[in-house]
């Protein structure tokens, strides 16, 4: 290995906070899970890897969970972190006051939902502490992911010493906060584009953590990062658009795939046309989706086999990916000449000659290039008009909540490697089901899902297949394309840990070569 043992990254935002009760977007949650542990980390194909758990027993219903915890683990100023800790932090997420942005992630731990409603003290939560190292966790239905989501940092323990000692200021700083990870965190005030993890003395599993420090900075061109790469002064770049084609070649490419999807909601509840199933095919049909990815975005993003994205989840039997399981040629296929008949039976069927809709999407390049091409396909349907709606993030977000659209290009990143994370999208009156889409049979199937089968992996696995085949049967939604991770790294690093969903960046096991 190499004398010095530092790694030099960039990221596209600065740190909102390292409270991990209420941090919710990436950067946050990742500086979070290199610095604070839990119950699990998560390996190679986002396998279940004890952290602070050295033991876990589940009772036959699927309800109890009894944790037993390492006994040599510390927060960084010297004290013992306890089964406590988990106790403090999970009852102040789910608190109310709190305004957890993540907190839905406890919804299946007992007493959660009245809690959340103030019908029920935190005190109630369904977690306790026997002793120091007993952590006993009461569900109030079978979570047949719960075991991943504990990988997550909502759910690490919080030091309640750290947490009253700063107040409304914990986590608003890195001296204003408390780790018990590989890492500890330095030189980040609150607002500034720099900041240092450092190894972390007190990690009970310090002998596996070669890393010194890892310097973070923030960049927000890609063509920036590129240069700084090539300078030598970072170790890894992301790469988009052309940069993409130009390094596939490279020794230190690398290209990550799956967990998240690029697709089309279609308003359902107040555009006639959309209403129609043959509309809704032929729109999907019209779009080249493997020509969106490789020859419009040219970033190393894939065509989709379905709304569940592929190298996401396996069958728990045969090892397939789900996406081959649940795939439906016709939900994702080009079909041009299928389409235009379909159009014509959907207009003949609403009894229009002509539809005219808008599309929404975020003002992005990527999202006006692919606007225009979608833009370009769909009118190459007799009759239809398509107008182009380009507007900032946060305005697309509340117009797709309100259901203030015809159609929306939307976007799904997982949280945790289960299909029902993307498939719970589309029940009926779930809040992110903009289009407004239902299905009897889909929301039966999604429902077996999380009761009757909810301990039968097998027979759930196969009411997640059957609910994934009767959206894209019924085109519930058009998936458009997924997504890529391109970057360059350099060829010396190694041992990195990423995976398709939850915390897809794990820095823990990284060391540096000659």
């Amino acid at each position: 290995m190499a004398t010095d043992q530092t790694l030099n990254l960039s990221t596209t935002e600065t740190i909102s906070s390292l409270d991990n009760s209420s941090a919710s977007e990436s950067v946050s949650l990742t500086a979070l899970y290199s610095t604070n542990e839990g119950l699990y980390r998560l390996g190679n194909n986002s396998k279940i890897e004890n952290a602070l758990a050295t033991h876990t027993t589940v009772s036959k219903d699927g309800l109890k969970y009894t944790f037993t915890l390492r006994q040599n683990d510390k927060w960084n100023d010297g004290q013992p972190v306890t089964a406590k800790d988990f106790v403090y932090s999970w009852r102040r997420t789910a608190n109310p006051k709190t305004a957890a942005g993540y907190a839905y992630l406890f919804e299946g731990i007992k007493n959660f939902d009245a809690i959340q409603k103030g019908k029920m003290s935190p005190s109630k939560l369904g977690v306790s502490a026997p002793s120091k190292n007993k952590l006993v966790v009461t569900l109030s239905e079978p979570v047949p992911y719960f075991k991943l989501l504990l990988a997550f940092p909502t759910f690490f323990p919080e030091q309640q010493s750290a947490v009253t000692k700063y107040g409304k200021q914990y986590g608003t700083t890195s001296a204003k906060t408390a780790n018990n990870g590989p890492f500890t965190v330095s030189g980040w005030n609150g607002t500034n584009n720099t900041w240092t993890l450092k190894k972390n003395s007190n990690y009970w599993d310090k002998k596996h953590v070669h890393l010194s420090k890892i310097n973070f900075q923030v960049v927000k061109s890609p063509s920036t990062g590129l240069n700084l790469y090539n300078q030598k002064k970072l170790d890894v770049t992301p790469l988009s658009g052309t940069q993409v084609a130009n390094y596939t070649n490279n020794a230190g490419f690398s290209k990550f795939v799956g967990g998240s999807m690029m697709y089309l909601q279609l308003n359902q509840k107040h555009v006639k046309a959309l209403k129609n199933l043959q509309i809704r095919q032929a729109l999907s049909q019209i779009v080249n989706k493997n020509a969106l990815a490789t020859k419009v975005l040219r970033d190393g993003s894939t065509a989709p086999k379905g709304f569940v994205s592929t190298n996401f989840v396996q069958n728990p039997k045969t090892k397939a990916d789900f996406a081959s399981d649940a795939y439906v040629k016709a939900g994702v296929a080009y079909n041009p000449t299928q389409a235009k008949k379909l159009w014509a039976q959907g207009l003949k069927q609403i009894g229009q000659k002509k539809v005219t809709l808008t599309l929404l999407s975020d003002d992005t390049d990527q999202a006006k290039t692919t606007t225009q091409y979608l833009q370009d396909q769909f009118e190459k349907l007799p009759g239809l008009t398509v107008n182009i709606d380009n507007v900032p993030n946060k305005n697309r977000l509340a117009r797709s909540a309100s259901g203030n659209f015809d159609l929306v290009v939307s976007s799904w990143g997982a949280d945790f490697a289960d299909p029902i994370n993307f498939l719970s999208l589309e029940e009926t009156g779930n809040s992110t089901n903009n289009g407004g889409w239902s299905n009897k049979t889909y929301d039966q199937l999604i429902k077996a899902s999380q009761t009757t089968n909810a301990n039968n992996p097998q027979k759930r696995y196969q009411n997640l297949v059957d609910a994934e085949k009767v959206l894209m049967q019924n085109q519930g939604v058009i998936p458009l394309y997924q997504p890529a991770t391109t970057e360059l790294w350099r060829p010396n690093v190694h041992g990195y840990v990423w995976n398709p969903a939850g915390m897809s960046r794990g820095y823990k096991s990284v060391y540096i070569t000659k």
